[in-house]
């Protein structure tokens, strides 16, 4: 779900993409990321990085998809950002209900 690298952090969600709004739910272990965008061309990826920068203050550029760049399980890596804001993205990660 997630761990930390030696310049950032990966996590990993499973998207809905063609939700009625961008937010997250937990699910169990799971970390479940709701979009509004349609999986078409890219675009639930594109809203994705913007809500997930938005979300953690992180430059959207600061964000990759490492993994499952066409699938609904998509594993993110975070990269360029300080410890005090792994600790900060793993708290708000922790506290989604």
């Amino acid at each position: 779900m997630i761990k930390e690298t030696e310049n950032g952090i990966i996590i990993t969600f499973k998207i809905l993409p063609n939700s009625s709004r961008n937010e997250f739910v937990k699910n169990g272990d799971e970390i479940k990321v709701k979009i509004t965008a349609q999986p078409i061309d890219g675009k639930a990826n594109k809203c994705l990085i913007e809500f997930l920068s938005k979300t953690f203050k992180v430059p959207k550029s600061y964000f990759e998809i490492i993994r499952g760049e066409t699938s609904k399980e998509k594993t993110i890596s975070i990269k360029n950002i300080d410890v005090e804001k792994i600790n900060q993205i793993k708290s708000f990660v922790n506290s989604i209900q």
